[in-house]
């Protein structure tokens, strides 16, 4: 293995020894969304999938599904509860969510969610 790539692995691990970010808190769920400080290229390929497809909300969705824990890092949500997030959850508080969690880098892809 070279030694860049020890350096680049060692440096993703201090990134997410880091703890937990958060919390985000959701007044209209009562509740607070906890998040790492960063996912892996394995993770963030499915929501790249997605927006490559089009699917921008999808691909919130995904990122919601991903990185929203609670303060002991466990999952908020699973795969299995994407259905009923697409289509009976507010998507401005998904989008509150996923924005704070990556302090408005997604604020592209939010605005075309939102059709800005």
């Amino acid at each position: 293995m070279s030694e860049i790539l020890n350096k680049a692995k060692a440096h993703f691990r201090e990134v997410l020894a880091q703890g937990l970010k958060g919390p985000i808190k959701v007044p209209e769920w009562d509740a607070e969304v906890w998040f790492k400080p960063a996912i892996n290229f394995h993770q963030e390929s499915r929501v790249i999938e997605l927006q490559n497809q089009g699917k921008t909300a999808e691909a919130l969705v995904e990122m919601l599904i991903i990185r929203a824990l609670d303060k002991n890092g466990q999952p908020l949500f699973n795969k299995a509860d994407k259905p009923e997030i697409m289509r009976e959850i507010d998507p401005s508080i998904i989008l509150r969510i996923i924005t704070e969690m990556n302090d408005g880098e997604t604020q592209q892809a939010v605005d075309v969610a939102l059709g800005n």
